[in-house]
């Protein structure tokens, strides 16, 4: 499980339920504030099409599943205290807050869009979900702003007439955002901002550092509750706010998911995670029933409950992350079985990337890879695709 994906949001917006249905965990869930006080760590799953049938093979993963050539690949999911503005400054669970959501690659922020949470956690009517959208953008960008104005206090307190860069103290300062030196210089430059902080104003300081946020801390939004008539009249405005072109959307119903994966356990019904329809199997109440029909035309309106599509948005979308198939050439399986594995993977990762992946042992004996299914072969620096099937080579 290489990556972790970040739930955020304020409190009782449907965070914990997410959790529970994307994990079938059992945190705690409650309509008042800080039902979660310390973070719950759980294992979801993303669905890869499963490249084994394409070898005329039957995968065996070691780690998640495979159903009908879909194959379940697990991924960290934490649901971090709930949020309430401020929080930079410390207020409600703040400090608490940002140090957990630190720990995340990729966040999906669950709004709730029915309007009917405040925007610190408390039951009102008619609340815009922008309101919500914006206060967690800000309250990251103060965060990174802090950091980033020590990464220049930093800077300037150096030896004088030593030579210093600007993105060097910076990239140190928030090393713990995983943001490179030369990264760094290309956001600064990227911004129309010189190598001088002597010349950055706040405003130029506030850019920045939302721009390093955006690129260290990619979002999504679980447009959360829309199986309420009222979230689905916000959802349609707030979608077509061009002020939120630079966010991804999904709709998405935590109870109908949840409920779904209950029934779908006791052998109520045959529905399968991220499913776009699901089919009563066994008898149920008139009540039962009417439930299930109501979630039913929650499925049908959006292709699914959305918590699925929610992680590999967030995943594979947003973040850019691939799945890469260790292989074999002659697409033969071993005394383990076949395509036992399959790797998350960055965005733009190569052959000796993925092999230093598999081990550090195989990465420093890296001698090339192979296509598996166009049967050639490929250098260290072969940029690899979504899906790839690639052996490799090694002395190691």
């Amino acid at each position: 499980m290489s990556y972790k994906i970040g739930l955020v949001g304020k409190p009782s917006v449907g965070k914990s339920s997410f959790f529970n249905s994307a994990t079938m965990g059992d945190v705690p869930e409650g309509a008042y504030p800080f039902t979660t006080i310390d973070p719950s760590v759980g294992e979801a799953y993303v669905r890869v099409d499963c490249a084994a049938p394409e070898f005329d093979e039957s995968c065996t993963p070691s780690v998640g599943f495979c159903d009908d050539g879909v194959r379940f690949v697990p991924t960290k999911l934490v649901d971090v205290a709930g949020l309430i503005p401020g929080a930079h400054e410390g207020k409600g669970l703040g400090n608490q807050f940002l140090t957990d959501l630190n720990e995340a690659d990729v966040l999906i922020h669950v709004v709730d869009f029915s309007g009917k949470t405040d925007v610190e956690g408390e039951a009102t009517e008619g609340h815009d979900p922008r309101d919500d959208v914006d206060f967690l953008e800000n309250e990251l960008d103060m965060w990174y702003l802090e950091i980033l104005e020590k990464g220049i206090e930093r800077y300037r307190s150096g030896y004088e007439g030593e030579e210093r860069a600007i993105e060097a103290d910076l990239a140190e300062q928030m090393s713990a955002f995983k943001i490179k030196e030369e990264e760094l210089k290309q956001v600064i430059l990227g911004q129309g901002l010189d190598l001088d902080p002597a010349d950055w104003d706040g405003t130029d300081r506030e850019g920045l550092a939302r721009e390093i946020r955006k690129r260290t801390k990619p979002m999504c939004i679980a447009a959360n509750k829309m199986d309420d008539p009222d979230a689905r009249e916000n959802f349609a405005e707030v979608t077509s706010d061009p002020e939120y072109d630079h966010l991804t959307f999904v709709p998405v119903s935590a109870h109908a998911a949840k409920a779904l994966k209950k029934a779908a356990d006791a052998g109520v019904v045959d529905y399968r995670a991220g499913d776009d329809e699901f089919e009563v199997v066994e008898d149920v109440s008139d009540e039962q029933r009417a439930g299930l029909e109501r979630i039913r035309d929650h499925v049908d309106r959006y292709d699914g409950t959305g918590v699925q599509r929610a992680l590999e948005t967030a995943l594979f979308d947003v973040m850019g992350a691939m799945a890469i198939f260790p292989g074999s050439a002659n697409g033969s399986a071993d005394e383990k079985g076949a395509f036992r594995d399959c790797f998350v993977l960055p965005e733009g990762s190569t052959t000796e990337d993925f092999a230093y992946h598999l081990h550090s042992d195989i990465g420093e004996g890296l001698l090339h890879g192979v296509d598996c299914r166009a049967g050639r072969q490929i250098g260290s620096d072969h940029e690899l695709s979504d899906r790839d099937v690639v052996e490799v080579v090694t002395t190691n």
